[in-house]
């Protein structure tokens, strides 16, 4: 704390070391400051008694508003309201448009003390109250107000701007950034937000004085006409009273100057309603307005995109199309036609396939006659009948002149033979397969 608390050195190529630290502890430690109490101007004065400790305070903070200064993070007030225009001009605030002499003297002396009494403006806090500021209007019954009175936008922002003083400054944020604008008529100060979706705020017209004269009537009126209310409520009371009491003449009295104040209210309501409906019409008109200003926009772009585009050259893209489109179908047909038409005849291609297939099949193909003679069904039992075995040939007697050898041969030919025949007649029912 004792280093912080230093004062800091003459040059900062001295010890930047030094000089950047105090710098980045010093000036976060002032905005929040600044933003816990609210306000949005601080100087050198409120500083040190802000920060005093143990009886001393701090001796570079002079130096931290100058760099603080020079970085932007704060501005001179009467700098901050260096872009006033002749309304705040006419509002004569004083704070905002006088530069202290004490920091005329000083810069013109070339000393690069800062005064106690120079007020500084940090540009981050007044960003956000202009912001709050506006989404307060903007959310409030007000909305619907193109003009407002200074004492109704100082009970709107109470919660959020402190003082008169924050709230100019907040107000002329808004103005720079054109969300609002200010004006002075008849001795009264009005401000005009922005509406929701407009980029920037125009100027006060005579449209918008007469509405804000209307709408400051109604509201006169329906005071004064909740005010005969009451009025006549109290005297219908009285009334009762005085009867109760047996006091009819003066009972009397009370209802005749209560049905005066009925009459006097239903006089008011009548000129409240007619003030409504003038209001009425005026916003319906201002709608009316914005739909023929989006009519004529969209008529205009619309002939824009137009522009060059007639009938007679949308119907002869329709033919050119057409005349495209059947033209790819007459090629695709050709070409669809051409490979069928390629090659030899079909019926050539299947007489040929025909005798291949004639050709390769086998004389061991060849299936046995029928017989024609009937064939007697199985027996049931094992055992033959007289008949069949008496019908079978008589078995030889004699000798048999064969070897074995010969009958190896034999057995060895037959098994050839078998295997070629088996070998036919798979082979035979492939190839009407293979054909088909």
């Amino acid at each position: 704390m004792a280093f912080l608390f230093s004062a800091f050195k003459e040059n900062r190529d001295v010890d930047c070391t030094d000089w950047d630290g105090k710098i980045d502890f010093w000036s976060p430690l002032i905005i929040d400051h600044c933003r816990r109490r609210g306000s949005v101007c601080v100087n050198l004065q409120e500083l040190n008694e802000s920060f005093r400790r143990k009886g001393s305070v701090p001796l570079g903070l002079s130096t931290v508003l100058q760099s603080m200064n020079r970085s932007g993070k704060v501005q001179k007030e009467s700098d901050f309201a260096a872009n006033v225009d002749s309304g705040w001009l006419s509002w004569g605030v004083g704070l905002l448009l006088v530069r202290p002499l004490k920091w005329t003297l000083s810069a013109l002396l070339g000393s690069g003390r800062v005064p106690l009494e120079e007020t500084f403006v940090v540009i981050d806090l007044v960003k956000e109250k202009a912001a709050a500021l506006l989404a307060a209007y903007r959310a409030s019954p007000l909305a619907t107000h193109s003009l407002l009175s200074f004492q109704e936008l100082r009970s709107l922002s109470s919660h959020i701007c402190p003082d008169e003083s924050a709230l100019c400054l907040a107000l002329l944020q808004l103005q720079r950034e054109k969300h609002v604008t200010v004006s002075l008529h008849e001795g009264e100060k009005l401000v005009k937000f922005s509406q929701a979706g407009q980029g920037r705020v125009s100027p006060v017209s005579e449209v918008d004085l007469g509405i804000y004269q209307l709408q400051r009537s109604e509201k006169l009126l329906e005071e004064r006409v909740e005010a005969l209310g009451q009025e006549a409520e109290k005297c219908k009371q009285q009334a009762k009273s005085l009867l109760k009491e047996g006091k009819k003449s003066q009972a009397l009295r009370c209802l005749r100057g209560s049905k005066r104040v009925e009459k006097k209210a239903d006089r008011l309501f009548a000129q409240l309603e007619t003030v409504k409906g003038i209001l009425d019409r005026i916003a319906n008109s201002q709608t009316d307005r914005l739909v023929m200003q989006a009519y004529q926009a969209g008529v205009a772009a619309l002939r824009i995109s137009l522009k060059g585009v007639t009938v007679e050259r949308a119907e002869n893209l329709v033919d050119q199309i057409q005349e495209l489109c059947d033209t790819q179908d007459e090629i695709n047909q050709t070409l669809a036609s051409g490979a069928l038409d390629s090659g030899e005849d079909s019926e050539e291609l299947e007489e040929e396939l025909k005798s291949l297939l004639e050709k390769t099949i086998p004389d061991n193909d060849v299936l046995p006659v029928v017989p024609t003679h009937p064939i007697s069904p199985p027996r049931k039992t094992g055992i033959p009948d007289a008949d069949f075995v008496q019908s079978l040939p008589s078995v030889p007697d004699f000798s048999l002149s064969i070897t074995d050898e010969e009958l190896d041969r034999e057995l060895s030919r037959l098994t050839v033979s078998d295997t070629v025949v088996a070998r036919g007649s798979i082979s035979a029912q492939r190839r009407p397969e293979a054909a088909q």
